[in-house]
């Protein structure tokens, strides 16, 4: 059967510093980059026949570091701008991955919040608020996006693409933010409103599901 493989990003620098990122472009700190080896090595043997991920470089920086070393090397292709239409070739072999980029994978966009210390944000509007702009379904942090706002963009997504590769038994990995991955998480999983908040996924977490006529089968998470 197909597999699904989802991985989130590396540890970031701002992950390290506690500050609220969102599409903030920042980098995967040294911390992130010390695991790089451990999850290379779980993925190794995993077959991949293509990948997805979003433009912020902490996701796209972890999908190149973990399918690096492979035989088949990945090639990042766009779905939007002058890199959709200027970075297409002609397929002369199949000795590569597609990675397909796309915003609709981006992190929660945090609005007022990005770039703010979670701690000294949690001592001004209390914890448990905070914990509802970070893991809630429906509450929106001043200015940004929901979960409920993040599954508009990714629930579509995977439906149109995600899953017709799945479909056409390819095996695909998918490398994306914590709450871009949590969305994917609750459409496949049908996870309730009110489950999802209970729902995390560790930097550089791994998380394999098994797919065959519309439904998903988690088989291993790491």
């Amino acid at each position: 059967m197909p597999k699904l493989i989802l991985l989130r990003h590396f540890k970031s620098q701002w992950n390290l510093e506690n500050r609220f990122t969102g599409w903030t472009d920042v980098p995967i700190c040294q911390e992130g980059r010390e695991k790089v080896p451990e999850v290379a090595e779980k993925l190794a043997d995993m077959k991949i026949d293509v990948a997805y991920t979003s433009p912020l470089i902490r996701n796209m920086e972890s999908c190149l570091l973990v399918m690096g070393k492979r035989e088949r090397y990945p090639i990042f292709r766009h779905f939007s701008g002058k890199m959709k239409k200027w970075g297409e070739f002609s397929e002369l072999e199949k000795n590569y991955i597609p990675v397909f980029v796309s915003e609709a994978l981006n992190e929660r966009y945090y609005g007022d919040l990005q770039g703010l210390n979670k701690k000294e944000t949690m001592e001004k509007y209390g914890d448990e608020q905070v914990h509802l702009w970070r893991r809630g379904y429906e509450n929106n942090p001043p200015g940004g996006e929901s979960l409920k706002d993040v599954i508009k963009r990714v629930g579509p997504f995977q439906k149109k693409f995600i899953e017709k590769d799945l479909k056409e038994g390819k095996d695909v990995l998918v490398v994306a933010s914590h709450n871009s991955l949590r969305a994917l998480i609750k459409e496949i999983e049908k996870i309730s409103d009110e489950d999802i908040v209970n729902v995390e996924v560790p930097y550089a977490g791994i998380i394999e599901y098994e797919y065959r006529e519309g439904v998903y089968k988690k088989t291993n998470s790491y």
